[in-house]
C-alpha cells in the first residue's frame, strides 16, 4: 500500500508560557493532539472559525514548524528537522500557498523572476531555462509573460494569487498546503482560483489540504473534511457526507451558515457567546459554553475522536445521525 503524502499523529503546538516582567505568561494550545492523514492525490479540507488553529495545523503539516509533541510523517518517512539538508530537499516535494498574495510577494521584484527564484535555491537548471520554466508556469495559471514583467502592486488581487500559486507549483511539488488562498478575493475570482487548483490537482495529481473558513469553497475542491475547535478536530469524514450530514453541534452550525438555495433562514443555527479565550480553555468538551445540547458530562469529560462504522469521526458524547435526529 502507498504511504500517505502526510501522516500527522497526536501533534501538539503551543505557543507562550514561561515569564516576564509583568508575571506569567499564558500558554496557548493551538493545536492540541491532532491525528490526520492525507492519501497522495487527494485533497483535505480543515475549516473552522479564526484562531481554532488551522494555519498552524498547515505549518506543521509542511515542517514548518516543529510539534510540542507527536509527530508528523511525509511520504512515509519522518519529518527532517527544520534546517537540515534533508529538510531542505523536502520542501521542493512540499510548498504552500499564503493567504495575502501582496505579503507573499516582494514589491521590487517582477513577478516572473520571483516564480523562478525557488528554482535558483534548489539550483534547478540554467538560468535561461529558470526563465523558461517560469513563464511556463504563469501560463499555466492564466498570466501572460507581459504580466509576469510586472511588479506585485501593477496586478490585480485575483492575478497576484495566481503568481502565489505559480510559484509554489515551480518546483513540481507533490504536497501544496493552501492557506486561505481565497478569503481576501472577490466571489468571481474566488471561483477562478478554486477551479484553477481543481485543475492543476487533476493535471499534476497533487496532494492538496485546504485551510478555510469558507464551507461552499471546501465542498468544491475537498475530498475528506476535517472540522476545527481551538485546537481540536471535532469531525472528519468524507466531505459530501460531512456537509449533508453534520453531526456535532459545531459542525452543524457552521453547515447551517454557509448560503444554499432552498434553504430557508429559520433553519439557520445561532451560537451563542464567543468563541473561549484559547488560553483559558473549559474543562470538559471545549464547546460545551456555546453548545445548544451540552449535559453535564460535556463539562466535565471531553470526547474522544469516535470513527463512526461508516467512517464519519465525531469528537461529541451526544452526536447522532440524521436519520436518528429526523425520528
Amino acid at each position: 500500500m502507498t504511504a500517505p503524502a502526510l501522516d500527522l499523529r497526536a501533534v501538539a503546538r503551543a505557543y507562550g508560557g514561561g515569564r516576564t516582567l509583568f508575571g506569567a505568561r499564558p500558554v496557548v494550545r493551538a493545536v492540541d493532539g491532532v491525528t490526520l492523514a492525507l492519501p497522495q492525490g487527494r485533497t483535505l479540507g480543515i475549516v473552522g472559525e479564526s484562531g481554532s488553529g488551522k494555519s498552524t495545523l498547515g505549518r506543521l503539516a509542511l515542517g514548518l514548524e516543529t510539534p510540542d509533541a507527536g509527530h508528523v510523517t511525509a511520504f512515509g518517512a519522518p519529518m527532517p528537522a527544520p534546517g537540515t539538508p534533508a529538510w531542505r530537499a523536502l520542501r521542493r516535494r512540499m510548498q504552500m500557498v499564503f493567504q495575502d498574495p501582496l505579503g507573499a510577494l516582494d514589491r521590487r521584484i517582477p513577478v516572473a523572476d520571483q516564480v523562478a527564484e525557488p528554482l535558483a535555491i534548489h539550483g534547478i537548471g540554467a538560468p535561461a531555462e529558470r526563465r523558461a520554466r517560469a513563464l511556463d508556469a504563469l501560463a499555466a495559471v492564466g498570466l501572460s509573460a507581459a504580466q509576469g514583467g510586472r511588479y506585485p502592486h501593477e496586478l490585480s488581487g485575483g492575478q497576484r494569487q495566481r503568481v502565489v500559486i505559480a510559484r509554489a507549483l515551480i518546483t513540481d511539488p507533490d504536497v501544496l498546503v493552501c492557506d486561505e488562498p481565497v478569503s481576501a478575493l472577490d466571489v468571481s475570482i474566488q471561483a477562478q482560483v478554486v477551479n484553477l487548483l481543481i485543475d492543476l490537482k487533476a493535471a499534476r495529481g497533487l496532494a492538496m489540504v485546504f485551510i478555510s473558513h469558507d464551507l461552499r469553497v471546501v465542498r468544491q475542491i475537498a475530498d475528506r473534511v476535517a472540522v476545527m475547535y481551538l485546537g481540536r478536530i471535532v469531525e472528519e469524514g468524507a466531505a459530501e457526507a460531512v456537509l449533508r450530514d453534520p453531526r456535532h453541534p459545531y459542525t452543524r452550525a457552521l453547515v447551517s451558515a454557509a448560503p444554499a438555495p432552498g434553504r430557508h433562514r429559520r433553519e439557520r443555527v445561532i451560537l451563542s457567546g464567543e468563541p473561549p479565550n484559547p488560553a483559558a480553555r473549559p474543562a470538559g468538551c471545549a464547546f460545551h459554553p456555546r453548545c445548544p445540547v451540552a449535559v453535564a458530562r460535556c463539562r466535565s469529560e471531553a470526547p474522544a475522536l469516535e470513527p463512526a462504522p461508516d467512517g464519519h469521526a465525531t469528537a461529541c458524547h451526544r452526536v447522532t445521525p440524521a436519520a436518528e435526529r429526523a425520528a
